[in-house]
């Protein structure tokens, strides 16, 4: 654990304080061995608040730093609008006992939770000038979205193909020498977007249709399959090559 500046955590200088007055006003202890306490208890509890502070990035391309800190507050928007809706779909879909339908849901928002801490290793492995996109791990990514692409049929391939073009334009930065990193997070946010508007899609659909009609159901299964897909565009993205 790293030890943190006192100072900048207000709440370790309040425990440390109460700790100093407890001590030497109620205890009576002398305080030639409060004060080294007090100090050591602020410090500590300064040390753990800083480990549960998102991290922070050295990045030399400030155009990346930006794009990466929007980006994870969408993946964090979009994990907490995925759980809203797994609660009312769990509560409206056993009222009409779709069971199987609700596990399709489920699935699809459960994946999403893991986004935020996803986008944050992502981040990580962006930090620093060693990490520039290579075309190699640009070509890697491209070949997997094409065999998804070729494999998908209706929406899915649409989606496919749009993730194939935004690699192949991240290559031709990578060609000429610049660096790809930052179109290659616009590129993930521009699908973190569009997987919200269809969890918005999903979640109109289960508070107006009837969900114990068989369209009702093949569209709410329809967008969750849909969701599903954009994330696995996402992490042909994230993923480290």
């Amino acid at each position: 654990m790293k030890i943190a500046n006192p100072l900048q955590y207000p709440l370790a200088v309040l425990a440390g304080g109460i700790v100093l007055f407890a001590g030497v006003r109620l205890v009576r202890l002398p305080s030639l061995v409060m004060v080294p306490a007090a100090a050591v208890v602020t410090v500590g509890v300064a040390s753990v608040l800083k480990t549960r502070q998102p991290g922070k990035f050295e990045l030399d391309n400030p155009q990346l730093e930006r794009e990466l800190r929007r980006t994870q507050q969408q993946a964090e928007g979009l994990s907490q609008q995925a759980a809203a809706l797994q609660s009312e779909a769990q509560k409206l879909l056993t009222e009409v006992h779709e069971l199987e339908l609700l596990g399709v849901v489920q699935y699809a928002c459960d994946r999403s939770r893991q986004l935020p801490a996803k986008i944050d290793q992502l981040a990580r492995r962006l930090s620093g000038r060693d990490s520039l996109l290579s075309v190699e791990d640009l070509q890697k990514q491209l070949i997997e979205a094409q065999q998804k692409q070729r494999h998908s049929t209706g929406v899915a391939q649409e989606q496919w193909g749009k993730l194939v073009a935004s690699l192949q334009r991240n290559i031709q930065l990578a060609k000429q020498g610049e660096d790809a990193r930052a179109a290659q997070v616009i590129s993930l946010s521009t699908l973190i977007l569009d997987a919200a508007g269809v969890l918005q899609q999903l979640q109109n659909r289960l508070r107006t249709a009837d969900l114990t009609t068989t369209t009702a159901a093949e569209e709410v299964r329809s967008l969750s399959d849909e969701f599903n897909n954009m994330q696995e565009n996402m992490d042909v993205l994230i993923a480290e090559s």
